[in-house]
């Protein structure tokens, strides 16, 4: 990605780190605050996995109605506006815990939470990589998306890294006031996008708005053409997405893809940090190292590699690749023998992370760009089974 592309979106990876770093801050002391509100004094609770479980399956059930919504505001009115959404709802529940953590507070908590992550995380992720797409080129959109993950990487390393040295009540104080800021900062310096007019008026549009197929359709026969997306203007409907998933074989391989993918990497990450309790007696500072890990590796991936491998190697090569390293990350979890396993495993994600900025690219490349925050809202659709799982 080209530096000047860096510096137009320098606001929105401000955003993006600020909120990541809010966001990812309370991870490594959440497994702890909900074994001491459920469970006090136990290593094991079954009812703490089957809440995250039934919020994550809640909140996806939600966000596949909210986002679309939330996508087709952003064509009308802007995906600043509604970029504030996620933005400020994510203060509340942070709010929350850090008055106090007993149960009560924690369910109050977790209710807000769910509730606020129907329109909070796949929100924003939607709207960002849509605010990306409306200011890069598609030959250089990998590198973007790449790019603004790694940033949002590089929040989650940096708030893991204040967690590893903050005190519980303190970690959820500094995570409300990051939030707070970052909702402040988006709406005083993040500038509008003109919805990808710039890009079509430089001539990208006949790139931009083919349909979603792949090389070969369009390369074997001149005469006929696949079928095209239709408009994604209006919010999305079960059966506009099922109609989606039909007239594009590159969409739907795509969407295939990720379901498989979620699938797999949900039902490990809902339960991952629960088996290193039971299993190792791991604690706050050590989730944090394991997670700091995780952050340092994949923001390395994506700020380094991702940019170098893309153009190279290609999104789908680059996605086998990827693919592959998910599927060996997953296996060594499920083996561990000694509490220092998973800190090699966790590095392997310097492969696997790079799944889903190559397949966002594979499908925005072939989106015009009143169809960008529609293509990231579709990507809901595959990920609802794999929670409803959870």
């Amino acid at each position: 990605m080209a530096m000047e592309q860096v510096v137009e979106l320098g606001h929105l990876l401000v955003f993006g780190f600020l909120f990541s770093f809010a966001a990812y801050m309370v991870a490594p002391a959440m497994t702890d605050v909900t074994m001491e509100a459920l469970c006090p004094g136990r290593d094991e609770c079954s009812l703490a996995i089957y809440l995250t479980g039934l919020q994550q399956a809640i909140t996806g059930l939600g966000a596949l109605v909210a986002t679309p919504i939330v996508g087709s505001l952003s064509d009308r009115y802007g995906r600043k506006a509604l970029l504030l959404l996620p933005a400020t709802a994510s203060i509340l529940p942070l709010v929350i815990l850090a008055c106090n953590r007993t149960k009560v507070f924690f369910y109050a908590y977790y209710i807000t939470r769910m509730l606020t992550a129907m329109v909070a995380e796949s929100s924003m992720l939607c709207l960002s990589l849509a605010y990306v797409a409306d200011k890069v080129p598609q030959s250089r959109r990998a590198a973007a998306f790449g790019v603004f993950s790694g940033v949002c990487l590089a929040g989650f390393v940096a708030g893991t890294v204040a967690a590893r040295f903050l005190t519980v009540p303190c970690t959820f104080q500094v995570a409300a006031v990051a939030a707070l800021a970052a909702a402040v900062y988006v709406r005083a310096f993040v500038q509008e996008t003109d919805g990808g007019a710039s890009l079509l008026h430089a001539g990208d549009e006949e790139n931009s708005s083919r349909p979603l197929c792949l090389p070969s359709c369009s390369s074997s026969s001149e005469d006929v053409a696949p079928p095209a997306l239709p408009p994604l203007r209006k919010a999305l409907s079960l059966s506009d997405m099922a109609a989606l998933l039909t007239t594009s074989s590159t969409f739907s391989r795509a969407a295939l893809v990720t379901f498989f993918y979620s699938l797999g990497e949900t039902g490990l990450q809902t339960s991952l940090l629960y088996f290193l309790k039971a299993q190792f007696h791991y604690t706050k500072n050590q989730y944090a190292n394991l997670l700091l890990v995780i952050g340092i590796t994949g923001s390395l991936s994506q700020l380094v590699m991702m940019p170098i491998l893309a153009p190279k190697l290609g999104e789908q090569k680059l996605l086998i690749i990827a693919l592959l390293g998910s599927c060996m990350h997953g296996f060594l979890y499920s083996i561990a023998w000694s509490p220092w396993v998973p800190y090699l495993v966790a590095s392997l994600v310097i492969i696997s992370i790079l799944v889903n900025p190559c397949i966002r690219s594979i499908v925005s490349k072939r989106a015009g760009p009143s169809e960008q925050v529609g293509i990231s809202n579709l990507r809901l659709l595959t990920c609802i089974n794999h929670r409803n799982a959870s």
